[in-house]
């Protein structure tokens, strides 16, 4: 198939490679003008993914013309998720109508994790707010444990894609599955985003822990407190509650606390250590999700009524200067209560 991918990240990459090994046609479009050049000229962007060269195949652009002229079968959004409906507004109207109405386009695959600032919404919804309602069946969400460095040296990983067709599902299952890369599908799509977005708010508070210097017996408890806090906001929003238990719940949300790898984990150790935001983000290539979405799920759980402690102590810790070993010991003294 002909598959583009908007943003060129380090998960954008990974799976551009993964395409392309399963055969794929792939086109990459970049808007940093120092690693699209990178990337055309060397197959590679070392800042993003050490020690990955890309195949040859693989091209790259940052023309919005040249993607609709593509003619994709499938569209990946791999920016950010604070960045998706502003990457959609960018692209000119004569050029979208183009690309949206290609009558060879089948799926619109979102790979970002998050909810949106302001508006409060999963990807989904904002995918629904900018997109003609035509497509709205076509839109997926592809989530679960899937570090881009690990998934960019063929380390065996599972994954789950979600939407309201079963037909397409399959179809996309068959597109990115090979001996290292196995997909699950699943038709819960809220509940497969809430997962995504809500675990990169537990592993910061997993780097917190880490960073102070608790042991297992905390980080277990953590993790197992984090995944009731994530299920209970699904359920608010009519999430099926076996997602959650999933590989876009429970799996990604083991996968992103406790490895060296993770953005977020490592936002929340380094606050755990004692240094603030703003330094931490200066010292990072990519973006840590979960920093915005803690904002917008907190301000969510304020407006649904969801009893949120891990998620509301990131929160103050993240954007009212809280002290996190403060923040830990205010949640170990709250009100006793039955574990459901």
């Amino acid at each position: 198939m002909k598959i583009s991918i908007i943003g060129g990240g380090g998960w954008g990459l990974a799976l551009a490679k993964l395409l392309s090994e399963n055969r794929h046609d792939v086109l990459v479009w970049e808007y940093n003008p120092a690693f699209l050049d990178s990337l055309k000229k060397n197959h590679a962007n070392p800042a993003l993914l050490k020690g990955i060269t890309l195949p040859s195949e693989i091209r790259y652009t940052d023309s919005f013309q040249m993607v609709a002229d593509f003619a994709s079968d499938i569209l990946l959004l791999a920016t950010p998720s604070q960045f998706i409906r502003s990457t959609l507004r960018m692209i000119p109207e004569d050029i979208a109508r183009k690309l949206w109405g290609s009558e060879t386009l089948l799926a619109i695959v979102n790979v970002a994790k998050g909810i949106e600032e302001q508006s409060l919404k999963t990807i989904d919804k904002i995918l629904f707010d900018e997109l003609p309602q035509k497509l709205h069946s076509k839109i997926c969400a592809l989530s679960g444990p899937s570090h881009a460095e690990e998934v960019a040296r063929q380390i065996p990983t599972t994954v789950v894609i979600a939407g309201t067709n079963e037909e397409l599902l399959k179809t996309l299952q068959e597109v990115f599955s090979n001996d290292y890369f196995r997909v699950y599908r699943s038709a819960d799509l809220v509940g497969v985003e809430i997962g995504g977005a809500i675990k990169n708010i537990i592993a910061i508070a997993a780097g917190i822990v880490s960073g102070l210097g608790f042991g297992d017996n905390t980080m277990g408890a953590l993790l197992t407190r984090g995944i009731v806090e994530i299920s209970r906001f699904g359920e608010s929003m009519d999430a099926l509650p076996e997602t959650f238990l999933g590989l876009s719940g429970i799996g990604d949300l083991i996968t992103t606390a406790i490895s060296p790898n993770s953005r977020n984990r490592y936002v929340g150790y380094e606050l755990g250590k004692g240094k603030k935001l703003k330094e931490i983000q200066a010292s990072m290539q990519m973006v840590a999700e979960g920093v915005a979405s803690t904002r917008s799920v907190y301000q969510l759980s304020q407006r649904l009524g969801v009893d949120m402690p891990i998620t509301t102590e990131v929160y103050k810790i993240l954007y009212e200067d809280k002290e996190p070993l403060l923040a830990m010991r205010d949640l170990m003294k709250r009100e006793l209560k039955a574990e459901f």
